[in-house]
């Protein structure tokens, strides 16, 4: 029997006027010194187990190091790690020193580096050895960059610090920055598919109300094992690689290795992971496989965010599993804001119930809540400190999306009777055919649920008649060969699925699907190629 949560919008997310991650949570886990903070596998299969007492220690060393080569309270420092402990020591240590922290993926090309340095201004990097060399690229068009840091093993390039051997010799004494959580301590950027990317700035009390991602949706408990799968250099990193579980003193499991679907279940099983979160992309091929070869006994709680994820996997996911997926809904600018929270009744596609702390709303253009079944943009009342401080250095979005006390998310969605939320699309994805407003996720929802395709993106195309047609880009499982008949097959099946106007009228089958590195659809890829022609 499922339990109901309580109401969403009772908590308040007030954090304390001082708080520091690094000392108030890490440092103060680390006194039990047998307290175990995270297992690490890379991809030969080499592992190590470290406790909250090495990350405390080892993040001092660290602190030590970037305040003897220059970095100060409040500068920025980009941290280009991938899956490497290094990481949570990095930015721990960031955190301590009172630094604005900028985690970046290690899969930056040089120019997108070049402009998170330009534009924050940064002080000093810290990266691998591969990461050096890209660096080193565009090193002379980041005249503000000072100090160059390697770590995670190798020889230092020339011109850079051996981070490992510095930080090892450095004192593991360190007198930490007193912060206010009203004070900046990270920035992410966006992973930019429609313009530049924008620098989403969030304080030290956004550290803390991750406190709530761990135990209201990600579900940690003290005795068990928590794998959050992102790539380091993105938010959902924040919510389950180390603020979330780590608040709770939960360990977290790390793989620094290519995802490969039989060995992230084989992983599940032998590290007996007990609470898992994983992109829709993941678990799209992860139900691909024969799941009942694997013992999944130990899993208790499923989540999914980054996008929506497609009702027909978690169907089969649970009955593979016995566990639903709990799918959330998130921003880089914000915690949890909609989430299938531990307990609820699972409604394969919704995004569930407002978040603890969170008025969240269905808007219209002027910011009234609209009616149930009434498609209008998601939007937050009031200024929990789970939310963005600003996006920096960029007055123009911030007043776009901050109207008075409410935050408008840019994501459209409908509310039901029960006041759950099903996700439609982006502002600008959502396809008008005929006076009709039709959500793309629906579309590729209804389209993975036919045996012959394995993905699918859905974008509108300009139609002298209709203003735009439903066009659907298809990726087919192996195996299975393109064809006029399974077009209109494919057609039949979304009309029997959906409403028969929501149907693809233009079906193209593709060998790949184009991607952010955090593994989201780019449709504005695909929108541009039906420009192309």
């Amino acid at each position: 029997m499922s339990r109901a949560p309580g109401p969403a919008t009772r908590a308040v997310l007030t954090p304390p006027e001082a708080f520091n991650f690094a000392r108030d949570v890490v440092d103060a886990f680390g006194r039990d010194r047998g307290r175990l903070a995270l297992y690490f596998e890379d991809e030969a299969g080499h592992t190590a187990r470290y406790g909250f007492w090495d990350f405390s220690l080892w993040s001092s060393r660290w602190a030590n190091l970037l305040r003897e080569t220059g970095l100060r309270r409040g500068e920025p420092v980009l941290v280009i790690l991938p899956r490497l402990p290094q990481w949570h020591a990095v930015v721990l240590a960031g955190l301590k020193l009172g630094a604005l922290v900028i985690p970046c993926t290690a899969s930056l090309r040089p120019k997108d580096i070049a402009y998170r340095a330009r534009h924050s201004g940064a002080r000093a990097v810290v990266t691998t050895c591969a990461g050096a060399t890209v660096v080193d690229e565009v090193r002379a068009e980041c005249p503000e960059l000072a100090t160059f840091i390697v770590a995670g093993g190798g020889p230092a390039p020339s011109g850079w610090i051996d981070g490992d051997s510095a930080a090892a010799s450095s004192s593991s004494m360190f007198e930490v920055a007193d912060t206010r959580s009203s004070e900046p301590a990270l920035c992410y950027y966006t992973s930019g598919t429609t313009r530049e990317p924008k620098a989403v700035l969030h304080s030290h009390g956004y550290t803390w109300c991750h406190r709530l991602t761990g135990s209201e949706w990600l579900d940690v408990r003290g005795d068990g094992l928590h794998w959050t799968t992102s790539d380091t250099g993105w938010a959902k990193a924040a919510y389950g690689v180390l603020f979330g579980p780590w608040s709770h003193g939960v360990p977290t499991l790390m793989v620094n290795a290519r995802f490969d679907p039989t060995r992230e279940l084989e992983l599940l099983e032998r590290y007996r992971v007990s609470t898992f979160c994983a992109p829709p992309t993941e678990y799209r091929l992860l139900v691909k496989e024969d799941l009942g070869r694997f013992d999944l006994s130990a899993l208790r709680h499923c989540t999914a965010a980054g996008e929506p994820l497609n009702p027909e996997v978690i169907r089969v996911w649970h009955e593979q599993t016995g566990r639903w997926i709990h799918d959330g809904y998130g921003q880089t600018e914000s915690i949890p804001l909609v989430a299938n929270r531990p307990g609820m009744e699972i409604r394969p596609g919704s995004m569930g119930l407002p978040f603890p702390g969170h008025d969240v709303i269905v808007a219209d253009d002027d910011g009234h809540e609209v009616a149930p079944g009434v498609i209008g943009e998601v939007a937050v009342r009031g200024r929990p400190a789970s939310l963005l401080l600003e996006y920096w250095r960029n007055e123009a979005e911030t007043a776009a999306v901050f109207r008075g006390e409410t935050y408008f998310t840019g994501d459209r969605a409908r509310r039901d009777e029960d006041g759950y939320f099903w996700f439609v699309g982006r502002a600008d994805d959502v396809i008008l055919s005929a006076g009709y407003r039709i959500g793309p996720f629906e579309v590729e929802s209804a389209l993975l649920e036919h045996p012959a395709v394995l993905e699918s993106g859905v974008v509108g195309a300009p139609d002298a008649e209709r203003g735009e047609i439903v066009t659907a880009f298809v990726v087919l499982r192996p195996g299975v060969a393109p064809s006029q008949a399974l077009v209109e097959e494919l057609r039949n099946h979304v009309k029997k699925v959906t409403a028969p106007y929501k149907y693809p009228r233009r079906i193209e089958f593709v060998p790949e699907l184009p991607k952010t590195v955090s593994g989201k659809i780019r449709r504005t890829e695909l929108r541009a190629r039906l420009r192309r022609g």
